[in-house]
């Protein structure tokens, strides 16, 4: 679709649209919603030509999530801090995704809002069902040190997620390897302006968020904390390693589940250990919640050691952060990195990313036979010479002192696809062709090689007339 009638379009659509920028030739795709965004947002998911994939939401300018999610973006999760906090943490990846921009438009009467950020994945919840809801050990303690990592960032910004789970954590739309912490509909600031939260129930607020998850402030209707962040990841690493929580039958009814959570913590670490099937070890999360659980609400969390104590659980004590998540039930390779693992463990990519790689590895099958096809009329060339040079000797000082008799057709021929690739994007650095090659494919040799064409030709025939000659003559001898 041409820009000028997609931007008609989204005039018809929304009038008087505050659209933010976005680049030219956008390519709307039509797809469902991903889990893990706003209940009340509509998701739509775009892209530009050469451009990361990226996604909308929109929801009624009335809706809160959408407006806080906004609103942790725009303070906490701009692109420069992250840049500067993995520079000073030494990460190589931290998986909060990027946003690009938001706006306000009207439709039929209505104000919605909209924000647009980057494109991801499949959710590790249809990842868990699809696995029989159940990950191994080292997998969910290296996806646990990576949301220490994201946790930590937020915290240091003056929020928390207060919504962490499977349907939350999306994988990347790239590389499926990469998890990120989505949807921060619910994200609290705790701290504003350094001044921490009291402490205060509020049964009319009582049992907010993911009942399954959230943590015991958030059932007594305090405030979310850092702690109660912790906690929930928790919870959430030991339905992954167990296939389920000690309450996941009675969520209809949130006291029970508080109870329930009450008592899990009050008897760490045999409450873990003892809910944990046989032959699986949850030494590790159970030190973790009783680590979590000893925290003050407005203590800072000691990050370093929880993720010590995760890593303690791998044998390689060390986490990868842009490793191979292996997402099955058995036992992975060391440290969790995976080398090899099975194609219907990894969530599938989407299919116009498989129509580009196809697409590519087709124009790189037919540059490489081309490319053959000069090199071999090149060797033949060249074989000709030699025999020509064994015949007739004196024509050898001839030959030498002039320039190899190299046709220029294949050249131009290669010439001609590599503009090609040129034109869709396509590059190969010199280094990748031969020296010689690279001489007669540029524009200054070709032009000068015209004029000697036709004596190159001459000469050619002449050694042909005379070797035939020869032929004969030795034939009428014998």
């Amino acid at each position: 679709m041409p820009p000028s009638e997609w931007a008609q379009r989204q005039e018809s659509r929304w009038p008087g649209a505050e659209l933010c920028q976005m680049p030219p030739r956008l390519v709307r795709l039509s797809v469902p919603r991903p889990r893990g965004t706003s209940r009340n947002a509509e998701t739509h998911c775009f892209c530009s030509k050469g451009e990361r994939p990226r996604s909308k939401s929109n929801e009624y300018l009335e809706n809160g999530p959408l407006f806080s999610e906004l609103k942790f973006y725009q303070r906490a999760a701009k692109q420069e801090h992250i840049q500067k906090w993995m520079k000073l943490k030494r990460l190589t990846f931290l998986g909060i995704p990027i946003f690009w921009g938001a706006g306000q438009a009207e439709h039929n009467g209505k104000s919605y809002r909209f924000m647009v950020m980057e494109r991801l994945g499949e959710d590790l919840q249809t990842t868990f069902e699809r696995r029989g809801r159940k990950f191994n050990k080292e997998t969910v303690l290296q996806i646990g040190v990576r949301m220490l990592d994201i946790l930590e960032y937020i915290h240091e910004n003056e929020y928390v997620h207060g919504d962490i789970k499977a349907a939350n954590l999306l994988f990347g739309y790239k590389n499926p390897h990469e998890v990120y912490l989505a949807d921060y509909g619910l994200a609290y600031r705790y701290c504003p302006n350094g001044n921490h939260k009291e402490y205060q129930e509020n049964p009319k607020k009582g049992h907010n968020g993911t009942i399954e998850f959230t943590s015991l402030d958030a059932h007594k209707g305090v405030a979310p904390s850092r702690r109660g962040d912790l906690e929930i990841l928790g919870y959430c690493m030991l339905q992954w390693m167990c296939g389920s929580l000690p309450w996941q039958h009675n969520l209809r009814n949130p006291e029970a589940v508080q109870a329930a959570k009450n008592k899990l913590l009050d008897e760490l670490p045999d409450s873990v250990t003892q809910w944990a099937p046989s032959g699986t070890d949850c030494g590790e999360i159970a030190r973790f919640l009783k680590n979590v659980s000893s925290l003050a609400y407005d203590e800072k969390p000691e990050y370093e050691t929880l993720k010590k104590i995760l890593l303690s659980g791998l044998e390689q004590k060390r986490p990868c952060y842009n490793g191979v998540l292996d997402l099955t039930t058995t036992k992975s390779t060391r440290g969790g990195c995976a080398g090899n693992p099975r194609k219907a463990d990894l969530p599938k990519p989407a299919a116009k990313q498989v129509k580009e790689m196809k697409e590519s590895r087709l124009e790189n099958k037919e540059l490489t036979y081309r490319r053959k096809a000069a090199v071999g009329k090149k060797s033949g060339q060249v074989q000709e010479k030699q025999m020509l040079a064994g015949v007739n000797k004196p024509l050898q000082i001839e030959v030498e002192n002039t320039e190899p008799p190299y046709s220029t057709y294949p050249y131009k021929s290669f010439q001609k696809t590599e503009d090609k690739c040129i034109e869709n994007g396509v590059t190969f650095p010199p280094v990748c062709q031969p020296e010689r090659l690279q001489k007669l494919t540029s524009p200054t040799a070709c032009r000068n090689s015209e004029p000697g064409l036709h004596e190159t030709l001459y000469q050619y025939v002449i050694a042909i007339v005379i070797l035939v000659f020869l032929i004969f003559l030795a034939l009428y001898f014998l």
